[in-house]
């Protein structure tokens, strides 16, 4: 449902133990996914690995736009986990369930329950680019100087 001007309106499929994500203030910029553990009562994630957590949700972007899965800070600064591929994307093509990879980092074994809030979406617009091929680019007085030629501060 649209609250105002800027609003876009995404459609989304739950299923019967999902929950909707949900910014928690007015000026958060993302919304909190939350894991659908269905029948399980818990994933455990032991230290440095990887676990793919479900959400139960699918969404339909509407094309132009991508939907960035990115960690939640609390999450990551206290309990060291981290979404690998942050940010990550959905494409607006892709219409299956979001699962969050997460890993632990810490040293100690976490457990995810359901409802729990894992990660944060936000739709981002995308453009196309179209490729101009050309024999040399105009220089900057950086030009090719590399990863950290910016200098240390």
């Amino acid at each position: 449902m649209k609250t105002n001007e800027s609003d876009i309106s995404v459609k989304i499929k739950i299923n019967d133990s999902s929950l909707l994500p949900a910014r928690q203030t007015v000026g958060s910029a993302g919304y909190d996914l939350s894991a659908c553990l269905k029948d399980k009562t818990s994933i455990l994630i032991q230290p440095q690995e990887v676990s793919l957590i479900p959400t139960g949700i699918s969404v339909e972007i509407p094309i132009g736009y991508e939907m960035q899965v990115r960690p939640r800070s609390g999450l990551s600064s206290k309990n060291k986990l981290i979404v690998i591929n942050s940010p990550g994307t959905i494409d607006s093509d892709y219409r299956g369930e979001i699962f969050v990879p997460i890993m632990n980092l810490g040293d100690k074994d976490f457990e995810v329950t359901h409802g729990m809030r894992i990660a944060q979406i936000l739709l981002a617009r995308t453009e196309t680019i179209d490729w101009k091929i050309v024999t040399s680019l105009d220089n900057t007085d950086r030009s090719a100087g590399g990863f950290g030629s910016s200098g240390t501060h």
